[in-house]
């Protein structure tokens, strides 16, 4: 008989505050605006010898890491087509048309994609996670799912597989 094994954890330490603003349809942009971000994280894969596919504290505590790093900040798309964004030496400025945003360089995160969308959190939150785990020395998991709430009862996920990107 064949098994599949799977850890997920969702704690209070998983959670986040945020600002950011999408755009969609091709020529719209949302008003900057927040939300009270959570994340859930699932691993699956094969037992290791301790027979567990993954210690719940070590994931746990990989998952707050990173989603500290993106607490009270804005979260801003640097690979967007739409919106420009600049990092100066002390100042991060954001723009879509005649819109332009600034912001003190402490309070953002530039990240790698084109729009913040809950999707896209939650393919970096996964890449991120994968990256903890690797460094981590633990055993790369066969699949990472990453789920984010942006609102209650309003999620987005990703799943990752691995083994399968090599």
């Amino acid at each position: 008989m064949e098994a599949e094994y799977d850890v997920r954890v969702v704690k209070d330490s998983q959670v986040f505050s945020a600002a950011h603003f999408i755009t969609y349809a091709g020529n719209l942009c949302e008003r900057i605006h927040g939300h009270n971000y959570r994340v859930e994280v699932e691993v699956k894969g094969p037992l290791d010898e301790n027979h567990y596919v993954f210690d719940f504290i070590a994931l746990r505590d990989a998952a707050a890491k990173i989603a500290l790093s993106l607490d009270h900040h804005v979260l801003l798309p640097a690979e967007s087509q739409l919106i420009r964004v600049t990092k100066g030496e002390t100042e991060t400025t954001a723009q879509f048309e005649n819109k332009r945003w600034i912001f003190p360089n402490e309070d953002c995160v530039l990240l790698p994609m084109p729009n913040t969308t809950a999707e896209l959190l939650g393919r970096w939150f996964g890449q991120r996670l994968l990256e903890e785990l690797k460094a981590k020395g633990g055993v790369t998991p066969h699949e990472v799912r990453v789920s984010v709430e942006e609102n209650f009862g309003q999620w987005a996920g990703c799943t990752i597989r691995p083994l399968l990107m090599d």
